[in-house]
This record gives C-alpha cells, structure tokens and sequence, in this order.
C-alpha cells in the first residue's frame, strides 16, 4: 500500500475512533442523565474512568506494538470499543455506566493516538513526524464531523438506538481496516533507542531531577487536563450559556476544524517562525478562549470567539506538548521522560472531567469551574515559560 494511502485509512480509524468515544460523551451526557436519573458529578466519573483506564493501559500497549502486534492490538481494540458501546447502550444503572466506560477506555488505548502515533515511528522512521501531522489533520476533525451526525443520530433514532449505530462503526469499518492496512508490521521498531538500557543511564535520573523537567511535567499535566475536562462538557456548558440549540451544535463541530487548520498553518510556517517563540505563545490560546466564553455568556459572538481560540490552540498543544522536553530537557531521553509523566497525565486527564462536574451547581452552572480551568492554564503556561527560559540560559 502507498505511504499515503496508508496514513490516510489510518488516520480515517482515529476519525471515528475520537469523534464517537471522546468526542460522544458530551452529546450523551444529558440523555443518559435524565435515562439514568443521575447527577453530573455521577455521570462526569464515566467519562475519567474511561481516561484513567487509558492512560493506564497506555505504556503495556506500547510495549506490544513495539513487539509487532500493532495489528492485532488495533483490530481487536476496535472490536472491543464496538462491544463497549453496545454494552453502554444497554446499561440501566450507574454501576453499570461507569462499568461501560471503563470498558471504553480499554478501548481508547488500543485505538487512539498513542497507539496510531507508535505504529507511524514503527512505519516511517525517518519520516514519522511529517507522517504524524498529516494523521492529525483527519482525526482533529472528529469533533467537527461526529458531533453533529451524533445529534441528529439520537434525534432520529433515540441515544440507545445511536449507540448501535457507532458500535456499527468501529466492527465493520475500523475493525476491518486495521487488519488489513496494519499487516506486514515491522518485528521490532527500526529506531532501536530502546534496546538500550536507557532507565540505568545515569543521564536520565540527572534529568529526572532537574527543576526544568518539573516545570514542563506541570505544563503538560494541567494543560492536558484542561483539555480532556472541556470536551466532555462542552455541550452542556454552551447550552448554559444561553445559546440556541443550532449555535450549541454548530460551535464545538467547528472547535475540530480550527484543530486543523492551526496544525497546518503550523506546518506550512515552521521553518519561518522561531520555534521557542510559537511553543511560549501557542498554548495561550487556550485560556484566551476560556475569558470570552466566561465574559460573553450568551453571546453568539463570545462564542464563537471561544471556539476559534480553543480550537486553534488545542490543536498546536499537541505539538507543543510532543516537542518541549525534547528541546528543553534531553532529545536523547525523550521516550523515557516522557514516560514518567504518563501516570500523574493519567490522573490530571481522569480527574479533571469529574472536578469540571463536581463544581457544576444548579445556580452557578460551570462559572467556578470554568474559572479554575482558566487559572489552571495560567499555572501551566507560566511553568513552561520558566522551564523554556531556564533551558534557554535566560535565567542564568
């Protein structure tokens, strides 16, 4: 199969993959809260169990695709999301919910990013980054193509009915084409880093304990956390806003789009912009986008502000977030540092959805909890500025 071909049917897998299980959860929140007659505290705990169950599935996934099972491990994840929405359809109590959702995040692990991002090192490995970018274009619009098509699923056919329907979607579409695109694996990965004992090197504990290192992992964890908390409401939060059902659909359907569109002009600029300038002001798009939407409640302009900035701005943290330790720590131990933020990311991304939830009151809505989100990303961008003048020789 051609390169880009190959990229592109893999990357259509992770469209579905986020826009129905990450993505979903949003648009299912108030059907299965009123099904259920569960509170949003209850319901948000699903969704970061789901996080959690990745986050900590995500290093033995690793080490399988690194083996040469990236094929089985994606074909049967996709499988297992089928089953877990399924399961999730039938579900009559909160127990069963939460069980659902665990389910979903055994699934998320096999089937998103960090698997597929493995199997495109695995795949190209003097080309990997360019192949990553060109995969994120499609999967970052999942929210933009499955949030609409989801709501007008459970408009049409009742939300236990739409649930079939997606599960339809990773058995007879993902399932199939991570069997058939992701045969002839590679038997170990071509850049070999880690046949080295890298944990021993006493390189990587002097990075370890180095202030810089910190400050980047708070970064990361907080931003990351933000991100993971705002998707799972974000249908919620803008229909208490004061918005019409038709902007509600229309604004985080775009929030995909801007994804994209920052990723490739990103892209198109790179060699032309300072690296360290665009990493220290990229992320600030974030919380920028948080300010408009608190102040301009109900505001269709406030909106829409929030979705271009957060939308933009999400989609660059994940270069930002792929490359800072990289270039302010060590590029020798970035898989290994890297590595050892996975379980406190983990935590930040399973328990920031359930904090968003918790803080949500019948008088106050999100209002507390979208202001501590945006102080959270002030905390986490201003450690990033520290890490970045610290590693650059600004603070000496």
């Amino acid at each position: 199969m051609p390169d880009g071909a190959f990229v592109f049917w893999l990357s259509f897998a992770q469209l579905i993959s986020w826009g129905s299980v990450f993505y979903g959860f949003s648009v299912f929140l108030e059907p299965t809260e009123q099904a259920l007659g569960i509170g949003r505290a209850e319901s948000s705990l699903g969704f970061s169990l789901a996080l959690l169950a990745e986050g900590l599935l995500a290093y033995p996934v690793g080490r399988w695709i690194d083996r040469g099972h990236e094929r089985g491990i994606m074909t049967l994840g996709s499988l297992w999301t089928g089953l877990s929405l399924l399961a999730l359809s039938q579900v009559q109590t909160l127990w069963q919910f939460w069980g659902a959702w665990l389910m979903l995040g055994v699934g998320c692990a096999a089937t998103l990013y960090p698997p597929a991002f493995a199997v495109l090192t695995r795949r190209f490995p003097t080309d990997f980054r360019r192949a990553i970018i060109s995969l994120t274009f499609l999967g970052g619009l999942a929210s933009t193509v499955f949030i609409p098509l989801m709501a007008w699923l459970i408009n049409w056919l009742q939300w236990r009915e739409a649930l079939w329907v997606l599960a339809g979607f990773h058995v007879l579409i993902c399932a199939p084409l991570h069997a058939v695109i992701l045969r002839g694996a590679p038997k170990q990965a071509l850049l070999t880093d880690g046949d080295k004992p890298v944990a021993r090197d006493p390189g990587l504990q002097h990075h370890l304990r180095q202030p810089t290192f910190w400050m980047i992992g708070v970064f990361v964890v907080l931003l990351l956390g933000v991100t993971a908390a705002l998707p799972a409401h974000m249908i919620a939060l803008l229909r208490e806003s004061g918005l019409n059902e038709r902007w509600v659909i229309i604004a985080p359907a775009v929030i995909g789009a801007m994804q994209v569109v920052g990723r490739m002009t990103l892209y198109v600029l790179e060699k032309r912009l300072n690296p360290h300038m665009t990493n220290r002001w990229m992320p600030c798009l974030i919380p920028l986008g948080l300010l408009f939407l608190m102040l301009g409640a109900g505001q269709v302009w406030a909106a829409m502000c929030f979705v271009l900035l957060y939308g933009v701005g999400n989609g660059l943290l994940t270069i930002v977030k792929g490359t800072a330790i990289a270039q302010y720590v060590s590029q020798t131990h970035t898989a290994s540092l890297n590595g050892a933020l996975g379980l406190p990311l983990a935590l930040a991304r399973a328990g920031a959805p359930f904090l968003l939830g918790l803080l949500w009151s019948p008088h106050g809505g999100y209002a507390l909890g979208l202001w501590i989100m945006w102080g959270m990303c002030l905390v986490g961008i201003a450690a990033l500025w520290w890490a970045q003048a610290r590693a650059l020789g600004a603070w000496a």
